[in-house]
């Protein structure tokens, strides 16, 4: 009985690894390390689309994302969501983002994310959107956005989360 056991677990786990979405390596740059980059599917017309990444700074020095580009879209942003009396606000973060030394920033919807504007397609599941990262010291850093699901909260998740998270579309939004 055990050996029975044993091999379905085994045969259970080899399935749920071969079902996983193979994510980006990370990428390094200097002291930056950019992991988990990933975007959403967006809908057919749809003109905006968020990306999403980790960036660790495993040196003694900041270094600050700049700015970046993607050949699919007309214009990137690096864009910050919070809430500020009960209403969600977005604000491009026109002199970039800075990444302390030691620190980790997580661009995740609803927070930090990279806002690619007036695009030139869709961004279908399964695509990798290669968009480029600009950095004040480690420089122009190419990086692959792997496309999940259209309600996706997380690399890896097909939009069937579960969660009630908001998922903020911009299509509403009023920008600062």
């Amino acid at each position: 009985m055990k050996t029975i056991s044993k091999n379905v677990l085994l045969a259970a786990f080899a399935l749920a690894i071969s079902a996983a979405p193979a994510l980006a390596d990370d990428v390094k740059a200097g002291d930056l390390v950019i992991s988990q980059p990933w975007s959403r599917a967006t809908p057919g017309g749809a003109k905006v689309a968020g990306g999403y990444l980790v960036i660790e700074n495993k040196g003694t020095a900041p270094d600050r994302l700049i700015g970046g580009s993607a050949d699919i879209a007309g214009k990137f942003e690096i864009h910050e969501m919070a809430v500020e009396n009960g209403v969600m606000k977005m604000r491009a973060l026109d002199k970039g983002l800075t990444i302390e030394p030691g620190k980790t920033v997580k661009f995740a919807p609803g927070g930090y994310h990279l806002m690619l504007q007036e695009l030139k397609g869709p961004f279908k599941q399964g695509d990798k959107v290669p968009v480029t990262l600009q950095f004040e010291k480690a420089g122009k850093v190419a990086v692959s956005l792997d496309v999940q699901g259209v309600g996706a909260q997380v690399p890896g998740d097909a939009g069937h989360s579960g969660h009630m998270d908001m998922k903020p579309d911009h299509s509403g939004m009023k920008m600062k």
